[in-house]
Formats: C-alpha cells, sequence, structure tokens
C-alpha cells in the first residue's frame, strides 16, 4: 500500500461565519495541499469535525474534495463509529468512487473488550474490498485497542493494511513495528511522535498540523523515512511549540488558527467545541509571524 506511505492530512471542514461549510475555502485547502507535498488526504475524519456535519454536507464535502483533487492524490475517507451494522450499512450503500481507502475509527463510548474490538472490525473487514485503516484513538473512544489485537487483524484480514496509532503510547509503536506483518502500515496519529516512529520503521503520519505547513512536515517525515534522524529533527524542534498549541484546549479549534493566521479560512468551529482563546490566538498568531 505505497499510496498510504508519507504524510497524510486529516482535513478540517472550514466554516463561513455562520457555521455553513465554506466550500471556497475547502477548495483552497486541498490545492494547497496537493501542491506542497502532502501525500494524501483524510476527509470526514475527526478534525473534521464530522460529529456535527449532517450526512448531506459530508456527501458534499466528499464530492468538492473529489473534484478539486481531480485524482493527483490518494483519498482516505473516514467510515467508523460505534454502531457496526450501521458502519457496515453505509460501505454497502456509499459510493465509494474517487476513494482510495477508509478510515475506521475504534468504536467510541461503547469500550468493547480486545474480542469486541476484533469482531466489529472483522465485520467491517468483510463487508468491504477496500483497503482498511484501522483508527486507534483511546483519549476519545475510552479504551485501548492493543497491539495484539490490532496484530491479529492485520494477519487475518488482507484488506487491513495499516493502523493509525494515536494513543502517544512509545511502547505500543514499538510492539506494533516490531511483531507486524512485513506490508502492514504503522501510520503516527501523534503529530508529536511522528518523527520517531518514521524513524523507527513507520509508514509515516495522518497529521493535523501537516495540513497546516505541508512542505515543512512532509520534508521532516521524508527524513524520518529515510533514516536521516539530524534533518529531520531540526524540522521537528523547530514545529514542537506549534503541534502543542493546536491541542492545547481542543482540535481542531487550534489548527483553525493556524489557518486562519494563513488567510486560508476562518477559525470558527460547530458546538459544542469554542474558538481557541483569545491568550491562546496569540501564541499561534506569533509563531505562524515567525515561522
Amino acid at each position: 500500500m505505497q499510496k498510504f506511505i508519507g504524510t497524510g492530512v486529516a482535513l478540517i471542514t472550514p466554516f463561513k461565519e455562520d457555521l455553513s461549510v465554506d466550500f471556497d475555502a475547502l477548495v483552497k485547502l486541498v490545492n494547497f495541499n496537493i501542491e506542497n507535498g502532502t501525500d494524501y488526504l483524510v476527509i470526514n475524519g475527526t478534525t473534521a469535525e464530522s460529529a456535527t456535519i449532517t450526512k448531506e454536507e459530508k456527501q458534499e464535502i466528499i464530492n468538492v474534495i473529489i473534484k478539486t483533487n481531480n485524482k493527483r492524490l490518494p483519498l482516505v475517507l473516514g467510515v467508523g463509529g460505534n454502531n457496526t451494522a450501521l458502519v457496515i450499512e453505509e460501505l454497502q450503500t456509499r459510493d465509494f468512487t474517487g476513494i482510495d481507502g477508509i478510515l475506521s475509527v475504534a468504536p467510541y463510548y461503547s469500550k468493547p473488550t480486545q474480542e469486541g474490538f476484533y469482531q466489529h472490525f472483522k465485520a467491517i473487514a468483510q463487508a468491504t474490498d477496500l483497503p482498511i485503516i484501522l483508527y486507534n484513538v483511546p483519549g476519545r473512544t475510552a479504551k485501548n485497542m492493543e497491539p495484539a489485537t490490532t496484530l491479529r487483524l492485520a494477519n487475518d484480514f488482507k484488506n487491513v493494511v495499516g493502523v493509525k496509532e494515536a494513543g502517544n503510547n512509545q511502547q505500543q509503536y514499538y510492539t506494533l513495528l516490531r511483531d507486524k506483518p512485513a506490508d502492514f502500515l504503522v501510520i503516527s496519529g501523534d503529530d508529536d511522535l511522528a518523527l520517531g516512529v518514521a524513524l523507527a520503521g513507520g509508514s509515516g503520519v495522518i497529521s493535523v498540523i501537516g495540513q497546516a505547513f505541508p512542505k515543512a512536515f512532509s520534508t521532516m517525515i521524508n527524513h524520518g523515512l529515510k533514516g536521516n534522524n539530524k534533518d529531520g529533527y531540526a524540522i521537528h524542534y523547530k514545529m514542537m511549540d506549534v503541534v502543542d498549541y493546536i491541542f492545547a484546549e481542543n482540535n481542531p479549534a487550534g489548527i483553525k488558527t493556524v489557518l486562519q493566521e494563513l488567510g486560508i479560512c476562518k477559525n470558527d468551529v460547530r458546538l459544542p467545541l469554542v474558538k481557541a482563546s483569545t491568550e491562546l490566538q496569540s501564541k499561534i498568531a506569533k509563531f505562524v509571524k515567525n515561522f
């Protein structure tokens, strides 16, 4: 699955001040990433505020991104949830023309056992031929999918091609990297650990900050994939502060503030999220100006 190696970005959904989707800004964001080194785009993930976007809006967002992308980069679509039957229904009824793979989040809120995680993803893997990237994000789902479960899925289903690991747990990354099948992708979901994961044998990142600084971030990840730690860390150290800033309050309020400073979109978010505080906006504005 060469198409999912390198820097993927979890695209935000830009909003206008009335909180309708700003499709002009979305087109600008997609082109900005394509032109500056991003390797693939992730649509309607958590960073896209998918929990507060209607079914109709989601479809329009997908259509606009597919049209703007015009087959230039691989596209990954977020298709997941904690109702297994509904996820399967979406997989069997949606038109996936123009989509190269899906990112499927571990069931949130329900807190299944490891066997529950396995059976959930087994059912999903059997419902589609599309490549599946598992998404483990225990900080949001309230339960960690352990490496043994991820690796069991990787070994049992050929269309389970990778995992976006976002537990901010280095030991878990190392276990996955040590024990994974040869062609299984371990993708960092933690911007602060992404370079280290790439250097340790990972396949890259699905990044939040990468969509604001695609040239710098993808260059850093490419250094990591080539084992070039000196040049990679030179960029990592320059970006450390802004990575902390964008997750300081909530995601995507932080990254939307960065993108506003870059003139790409407004920093509006939908409730229950709120805009970044004045203090955080000021720190981000200073960083962007100096960077």
